[in-house]
């Protein structure tokens, strides 16, 4: 902003520098996907087709932002960590929220028709975001652990109350039948009355999507004689695991790592 007698405005903007030193979750959801998914016929309890279609955002997200370590993603949700020692504008929340959110919902649309092809837009889909800042390797294992906790325990519960449900029951019957019920009784009811093993549901369903760096061999260019020419690039890669034990971050010390 110019220097004018008008520049006294500037002394109303609260500085929202985040906490030096921590790391910063970015955490994104969608608003009114209940209503959006009914709209747009999604399957109950899982549309597959709209979860590859988040992942795929959350990979152009971190394409786009390097600073960003890892990410986690479950229904019409996602987190995404940015390292301890960012300084990615100046670690100021609302640009890194408002940057962030807006890049995946860009890629959300645009790449909608790749993944329902068949199913037109019909309404905006829109996401809000909040970042929230762990001070401690074990705060932000926790945080992530529940979230991945929360996964499983949404998607059993939905997965038996869409089975109830399809099968004749009403909403409310469903709810009633589940109120107060434990994980070995929801198990046994899929067994029993519907024939679901639900330890042989797709763990995307069950554990929600890790998107992390990975190795992989990537075409930068191209020959004279249209040959390809591979190089071997870290590149943002979906996978479907056990966040919340210790193997899987003693197999992936560079998350953590300084």
């Amino acid at each position: 902003m110019a220097s004018s007698k008008y520049e006294y405005v500037k002394q109303y903007e609260l500085d929202d520098t985040l906490l030096p030193g921590c790391w910063i979750v970015i955490r994104l959801d969608g608003r009114g996907f209940t209503k959006f998914s009914d709209l747009h016929g999604f399957e109950k309890p899982n549309d597959k087709r709209a979860l590859d279609l988040m992942d795929e955002c959350a990979r152009e997200v971190m394409n786009e932002f390097p600073d960003i370590r890892l990410a986690y993603g479950e229904s019409d949700e996602y987190s995404f960590v940015l390292a301890r020692n960012t300084d990615m504008y100046g670690r100021r929340a609302a640009k890194l929220v408002s940057l962030i959110v807006s890049c995946f919902t860009a890629n959300y649309v645009a790449r909608w028709p790749a993944h329902l092809p068949d199913t037109p837009l019909r309404a905006s889909p829109m996401f809000d975001g909040r970042a929230v800042c762990y001070p401690l390797d074990s705060n932000l294992r926790d945080y992530l652990a529940w979230r991945q906790a929360d996964t499983h325990i949404n998607n059993q519960y939905n997965t038996c109350f869409w089975a109830l449900v399809k099968s004749g029951k009403t909403p409310a019957e469903a709810q009633d039948t589940l109120k107060g019920t434990q994980a070995a009784f929801k198990n046994e009811l899929l067994f029993r009355e519907f024939g679901i093993n639900y330890a042989h549901l797709p763990e995307q369903f069950k554990k929600g999507s890790v998107v992390t760096r990975q190795k992989a061999l990537v075409e930068v260019k191209q020959k004279e004689d249209g040959t390809p020419v591979l190089r071997e690039r870290s590149v943002p890669t979906v996978l479907y695991v056990d966040i919340i034990r210790d193997e899987f971050w003693e197999g992936n010390p560079q998350l953590l790592a300084p």
